[in-house]
C-alpha cells in the first residue's frame, strides 16, 4: 500500500513539475512541440505592462482633464446671450403653421411692446419663398429687427433634399441677412427625409427650433397641431430662445392666449 502510495506521489510530482517548466516557459514566448505550437499564456507581459497601462491611464486622465478645462473655458465664453430689452418689430412668414403660431406671438408681441406683421403662403415651402421676391419685399416694407420662419411641414418627404432645396433655403438666410432670426421646424407627423438637418445646417443651431419630436393634439388632417396646442409649442419656442437663441428678445409671459398682429398678408399656393 505504501510503495502504490509513493507511485502515486511520483506521478503527481512529475506532472506539477512538467507544468510549471510548460507554464513558466510559455509566460514569455509561444511554444513548439512535436509539430504543434502552445500559444504564450501572456502572463509575464499582462504582470510587466503595469507601469505602461498605468501610463496610459494617466494620459487619458490628463486628456479627459484637459477636455474639462476647455469645456469650462467653452462655458465661460459660450454663455446666454443677455435679453434685448427693445421694443422689436418682428415679421412672422411662414406656412399655414402659422395660423396656429401667430395668435399665441401676437399676444406675446401685446404683452411686452412689439409690433407684429405675419405673412402666410399657404402651401408655400423653402423653394417657393427662395425663388421669390417677396421676403425681401416685406423686409423693405416693415423694416423688421427680428424675424421667425415657419417652413419645412410641406416638404417631409421630398427624396435628395439637400440636393433639391439647400440654395432656397441659403436664399431664404441670405435675405435675412444680419436680422436676428429665429427658424421653427416643422412639427413632424412622420419622419422626414432631413428637411429638419438641412435647416440646421445651414441655421445653426442657435437660431433652429427643433420641433420634431414634440407630440401634439391633432387637427382632422394629421398634420396640424390644434390651435390648443399651437399655444404650448409658440410657448415651447419662447422658453427655448433665453439660453440656446444668439439674440433672445424680451418676451414675458402674456395674461391672454391670444391677440392679433398689426397685419395679416395672405398668399395662396398658386401665388409665384
Amino acid at each position: 500500500m505504501k510503495n502504490k502510495f509513493k507511485n502515486y506521489i511520483g506521478f503527481w510530482s512529475l506532472l506539477i513539475v512538467a507544468f510549471l517548466v510548460f507554464g513558466v516557459m510559455s509566460a514569455f514566448e509561444p511554444l513548439s512541440f512535436n509539430g504543434h505550437e502552445l500559444k504564450s499564456s501572456k502572463i509575464w507581459p499582462t504582470l510587466t505592462a503595469h507601469h505602461a497601462d498605468t501610463l496610459v491611464i494617466d494620459k487619458k486622465r490628463h486628456a479627459y482633464l484637459d477636455s474639462v478645462a476647455n469645456i469650462e473655458e467653452t462655458v465661460a465664453v459660450v454663455k446666454p446671450a443677455e435679453v434685448d430689452t427693445v421694443p422689436q418689430t418682428i415679421l412672422f412668414i411662414g406656412d399655414s403653421m402659422l395660423d396656429g403660431l401667430y395668435p399665441r406671438l401676437a399676444a406675446y408681441a401685446d404683452e411686452n411692446g412689439h409690433t407684429l406683421y405675419v405673412v402666410i403662403w399657404y402651401s408655400s415651402t423653402s423653394e417657393v419663398w427662395g425663388k421669390s421676391d417677396k421676403l425681401q419685399k416685406y423686409i423693405t416694407q416693415f423694416n423688421p429687427t427680428y424675424i421667425f420662419v415657419s417652413l419645412g411641414a410641406n416638404e417631409l418627404f421630398v427624396k435628395d433634399i439637400a440636393e433639391k432645396r439647400d440654395k432656397y433655403v441659403k436664399k431664404i438666410l441670405s435675405d435675412i441677412g444680419d436680422i436676428p432670426y429665429v427658424w421653427i421646424g416643422p412639427p413632424n407627423w412622420k419622419p422626414d427625409t432631413g428637411i429638419n438637418d438641412l435647416v440646421e445646417g445651414n441655421a445653426g443651431e442657435e437660431h433652429f427650433f427643433l420641433t420634431n419630436g414634440m407630440k401634439f393634439p391633432r387637427m382632422k388632417d394629421g398634420a396640424h397641431p390644434t390651435h390648443e396646442a399651437a399655444i404650448g409649442w409658440m410657448d415651447s419656442i419662447i422658453r427655448w430662445m433665453p439660453a440656446h437663441s444668439d439674440h433672445p428678445i424680451r418676451m414675458e409671459v402674456p395674461q391672454k392666449k391670444k391677440s392679433r398682429a398689426k397685419r395679416v398678408i395672405v398668399h395662396q399656393p398658386s401665388e409665384i
